[in-house]
C-alpha cells in the first residue's frame, strides 16, 4: 500500500470536511455594469380593506405611465410609474390630500427630472404647507397621515417615506428595506424629537399624541409643527427619507404597505409569501388582495393597503441552490482501523 497516497487523501479528506460552506453572495443596491441595458417591465396591483376599524383612513395611488397620463415627453427611455400609499390617523383628509398633490408638485417642479431626490422631498414640504392653508379655511379637514412613494424612471428607483409604512425589495427571493419605519423610539428620531424640544411619553408616542415621528398634516396639534418663514420647526416633520437604487435582472417585485401590513409580517415573510403567489398566477392585482387577506388571518388591528410592483413580464423563477458538497466523516474506530494499518505498513512504499 502507498504510504503517501493515504496521506495525499486524508489530507483532501480532512480539507474537505473542515472547509466552511461559502456564504451567500451580497450585491450593492448599485446595478451591476454589464446589466446596465436592463429596462424594467411594470405591472402593478393593489388592495385595501378597512379591516377591523371602524373608517378606512388609508389611500393609496397606482400610475403605470405618468408620462402618459400628464402628457409629458418619455425621455427616460423605459417606464415612467408613480406609485404610493398614505395611512391616516384623526380622518382621511390629509391621505386624500397627499395622494391628490403629491405626484403633481413633483413633476411641476423645473429641476424634474434631473434633480429628482430634491424635487421629490420639496414635493413633500410643498404638499404639507398646502395642506396646512387647507384646514386654514376649512377646519373639518384636520387630520394627518403618513406618506410612503415610489418613483420608477427607466432602471432608477426613488422611495420616499415619512411616516411607519414601508418599502421591500425583493431581490432573487431576499427581502432588502427600502424605508425606515420612523417610530418615535428610533433612536434617530428620539434624538431629533428631543432636540427640537418634543418628548417621548412611556408607551412610546411623541408628545403624548402620534405613533410617528414623522407626517404630513396634523397641524391642528398643538406643539408639534411649527411654521416660520417657510421653514417647518417642530418634533414632528414632513421631510422623507430617500432610497435610490438602479434596478436589474434580479430585482422581481417591490411591496409597499401601510404599517397594516407590517404589524403581522416581517419583510423576508411578505416576500416570501408574495413570491409564491406570483410564482402561482404572476398577477400582482391578486397578489396584493391574497397579502391584505393573510393579514386580515392574522389579526392586524389595522386598515389593510399593499401595492406591488412587479418589474418583469415573467413569473418568479424557482431559486436554485448550488449542490452542497458531502461532508464525510471518519468514525473514531475508523480512524484507530486505518491508524492500525498504516502502522503495520511499517513505512513500505
Amino acid at each position: 500500500m502507498c504510504l503517501n497516497w493515504i496521506i495525499w487523501w486524508l489530507k483532501t479528506f480532512i480539507s474537505d470536511s473542515v472547509s466552511p460552506s461559502p456564504s451567500p453572495f451580497k450585491k450593492s443596491l448599485v446595478g451591476h455594469p454589464s446589466l446596465s441595458d436592463f429596462i424594467p417591465t411594470i405591472r402593478s396591483g393593489a388592495w385595501a380593506d378597512i379591516g377591523f376599524r371602524s373608517r378606512m383612513e388609508d389611500a393609496y395611488v397606482c400610475v403605470d405611465n405618468f408620462a402618459q397620463d400628464f402628457g409629458l415627453e418619455n425621455t427616460s427611455g423605459g417606464p415612467n410609474a408613480f406609485y404610493g400609499v398614505f395611512d391616516g390617523h384623526g380622518g382621511k383628509h390629509a391621505a386624500d390630500f397627499a395622494g391628490c398633490h403629491l405626484l403633481r408638485f413633483i413633476l411641476e417642479d423645473e429641476e424634474f427630472p434631473q434633480e429628482i431626490e430634491r424635487v421629490i422631498s420639496s414635493a413633500y414640504l410643498r404638499t404639507d404647507a398646502a395642506f396646512a392653508k387647507a384646514c386654514s379655511l376649512d377646519a373639518d379637514l384636520a387630520s394627518g397621515t403618513t406618506a410612503l412613494t415610489v418613483i420608477i424612471m427607466g432602471r432608477l428607483l426613488v422611495v420616499a417615506n415619512t411616516g411607519d409604512c414601508r418599502a421591500v425589495l425583493c431581490r432573487q427571493g431576499k427581502a432588502i428595506e427600502m424605508s425606515t419605519d420612523h417610530k418615535p423610539m428610533h433612536a434617530r428620531e428620539r434624538r431629533r424629537i428631543e432636540a427640537s424640544g418634543g418628548c417621548i411619553s412611556s408607551d412610546g408616542y411623541l408628545n403624548g399624541e402620534l405613533n410617528v415621528a414623522r407626517a404630513l398634516g396634523d397641524w391642528h396639534l398643538e406643539g408639534l409643527k411649527i411654521m416660520c418663514e417657510n421653514i417647518e420647526l417642530g418634533p414632528l416633520i414632513a421631510e422623507p427619507e430617500l432610497v435610490s437604487a438602479n434596478l436589474t435582472e434580479d430585482d422581481e417585485f417591490l411591496i409597499i404597505g401601510c404599517d397594516g401590513i407590517w404589524e403581522v409580517f416581517l419583510s423576508q415573510n411578505a416576500v416570501d409569501f408574495a413570491r409564491r403567489r406570483l410564482q402561482e398566477h404572476n398577477d400582482p392585482s391578486l397578489c396584493s388582495k391574497e397579502l391584505v387577506d393573510e393579514a386580515l388571518k392574522r389579526k392586524s388591528s389595522d386598515n389593510l393597503s399593499a401595492v406591488i410592483i412587479c418589474f418583469q413580464q415573467h413569473r418568479p423563477q424557482n431559486l436554485i441552490s448550488p449542490p452542497s458538497r458531502a461532508r464525510r466523516r471518519f468514525s473514531a474506530q475508523g480512524l484507530m482501523d486505518l491508524q492500525s494499518l498504516l502502522d503495520s505498513s511499517g513505512g513500505e512504499q
